[in-house]
């Protein structure tokens, strides 16, 4: 986390912390008196002398250089490196604290410079458009609804309703087994955030089912996140799969609740299609349509951001799964009636992903009817709407290649990563989430939180050398405070399943999809307003593992509490 490396970094990187604590013939300073180490001792024998407190609760120095040091010596010792250890990192948080992340923003994982960019384009959903937390809960009471009126599902499932904070987004779900987890970059899955139905599955039996915390690349989703071809695994990256998730552990809940037998892949196909229901059918979009003030954010900065790019002559376009009379009437809400003339190119129910890999499917021009024309296109026309098409249409027709293009999505599948691997395009991922985890990061308890963790981290890789048992007893309880402090840090995001970025130390599969398929990534699209239009954005440059940290680490400018009319406002 950038707030922390910045100044802990100068306490545990590099062995430059412990090894200052083991320097030989140098006084190890405390509050309370002073712990010296001998020399000779250290090099020849690899032995601490101890630190002892006195009647006073001083400590002193006892230069215990011999060829066996007493249990109580060493004890004595290793608690104090570990309160030096903690006296350093407590000196520390006043300064980490002062220096919050500025959630708006943009985050690099690829340098792009904005000056390269000369076309735009959008999908809309939780993009362009932002919804209340209203439409979750629609989706889950209709889906509900479904599954009791058309698939004959218990009428008892009516008593439970949406769960906003239950789960996250980027988890994976074991059809086979009904087990909702989060799974990290090295497919491990993270003991803890396990669970069937409504409660967490025991570790132990996590380990039995999989044979370890592994889960082989075979059961893995596929490269969209579902799970077809033997896959038993599907991952839920869309923001829309919120209620489908809570859906789904509601639904298991209940059947192990009522002792009702069921088959797993059933359920969740049946979930799957009463969830489609809502969308295929429109119900969710005439419920939104007839409502619009309640469920869609109004959208006072998209509109600028549209406005600032249109004013430097950007070309834009709009590429969206959802149909013109959901769209229209969410532009005309967000923007106002004349949104069209911001565009160059609107497309709606474009099927992505299918849009950016089929060569088949033709485009379609659309009347503000929704009548649908069958004539050719051989021209995308600015001011008029296209229906379905595909990409290498698109890009025949516009000529829009390469790097000069950047699009922007909230689905890291379907929206970014064809773009970016098979046809170079630049790729912005909108991450709502952002906003909400770095207002956590920014908070005390987990600057306090995560700042003594690292610490504690680097103390027990450097003291587990010592193998002897008196040793290994007071390493064991640092090892048992590191669980529990790993616990707490998860906590702080979602009790159940913690941060969408990280598992306890592991970036989680989400993130490391996340650093691949986008270059930058930002809370909302509003963020653009920061920057002007010839900004280039660096990712910071962190140490591999092997690399010494010769350079100091930065963080994304703007990051910081800077402000941010050094960045231009064009």
């Amino acid at each position: 986390m950038p707030t922390l490396s910045l100044h802990l970094s100068r306490l545990v990187r590099n062995k430059n912390h412990i090894g200052k604590l083991l320097t030989p013939s140098k006084a190890l300073k405390t509050r309370r008196g002073v712990c010296v180490l001998s020399p000779t001792c250290w090099h020849v024998q690899h032995r601490p002398v101890s630190c002892q407190r006195s009647s006073m609760g001083q400590l002193s120095t006892a230069n215990m250089c011999t060829s066996s040091v007493s249990d109580k010596d060493m004890t004595n010792w290793l608690w104090c490196v570990y309160n030096e250890t903690k006296r350093q990192t407590e000196d520390l948080i006043p300064v980490i604290s002062n220096n919050f992340v500025n959630p708006d923003t943009i985050f690099a994982n690829n340098e792009m410079s904005l000056q390269d960019i000369e076309i735009y384009g959008f999908d809309y959903d939780y993009t362009l458009a932002f919804y209340s937390s209203h439409l979750h809960t629609l989706i889950f009471n209709i889906a509900r609804d479904i599954l009791i009126h058309e698939h004959r599902y218990p009428e008892g499932l009516k008593e439970y309703e949406y769960i906003p904070d239950f789960v996250i987004r980027g988890l994976h779900y074991d059809v086979q087994k009904a087990l909702l987890m989060k799974i990290d970059a090295f497919h491990y899955i993270q003991l803890g955030t396990v669970y069937r139905g409504l409660h967490p599955v025991p570790d132990k039996e996590v380990i039995a089912m999989y044979e370890g915390s592994h889960v082989p690349l075979e059961i893995m989703s596929d490269f969209y996140g579902k799970s077809s071809h033997g896959h038993t695994m599907k991952q839920f990256m869309d923001i829309f799969s919120l209620p489908e998730m809570t859906l789904l552990s509601c639904v298991n809940d209940y059947f192990m609740k009522h002792n009702i037998d069921y088959e797993p892949v059933h359920l969740y196909k049946d979930v799957k299609e009463a969830i489609g229901d809502v969308h295929v059918k429109g119900i969710m979009y005439r419920a939104v349509e007839a409502d619009i003030e309640k469920y869609i954010c109004y959208g006072e900065q998209t509109h600028a951001v549209l406005k600032k790019l249109s004013e430097n002559g950007k070309k834009m376009f709009l590429i969206t799964n959802s149909p013109l009379d959901f769209v229209d009437r969410g532009m005309n809400y967000i923007i106002g009636k004349d949104w069209r003339d911001l565009f160059d190119v609107v497309i709606v129910q474009a099927d992505k992903p299918g849009f950016f890999n089929d060569r088949r499917k033709p485009f379609r021009r659309v009347t503000d009817k929704g009548v649908l024309l069958w004539d050719r296109i051989h021209h995308l026309e600015k001011g008029q709407i296209y229906k379905q098409g595909n990409l290498y249409e698109f890009l025949r027709l516009t000529g829009w290649r390469g790097s000069k293009v950047l699009y922007f999505g909230d689905h890291i599948y379907s929206d970014l990563a064809d773009l970016t691997l098979k046809h170079g395009w630049r790729t912005g991922a909108i991450i709502p989430e952002l906003r909400n985890e770095i207002g956590i990061m920014n908070t005390e308890e987990y600057v306090h939180t995560m700042t003594w963790l690292q610490s504690l981290t680097n103390l027990l890789e450097h003291m587990q050398v010592h193998r002897d048992a008196t040793s290994q007893a007071v390493i064991q309880q640092w090892v048992r405070e590191r669980e529990d402090m790993r616990l707490q840090a998860k906590n702080i995001f979602n009790a159940q399943f913690g941060s969408l970025f990280r598992t306890y130390h592991n970036p989680t599969y989400f993130s490391r999809r996340l650093s691949r398929f986008a270059d930058i990534y930002m809370a909302s699209l509003s963020c653009l307003l920061n920057y002007d239009l010839q900004y280039t954005f660096y990712p910071r440059r962190t140490p591999l593992q092997h690399e010494a940290p010769f350079w100091p680490e930065q963080t994304s400018a703007g990051a910081m509490n800077i402000p941010f009319q050094n960045h231009g406002t064009k």
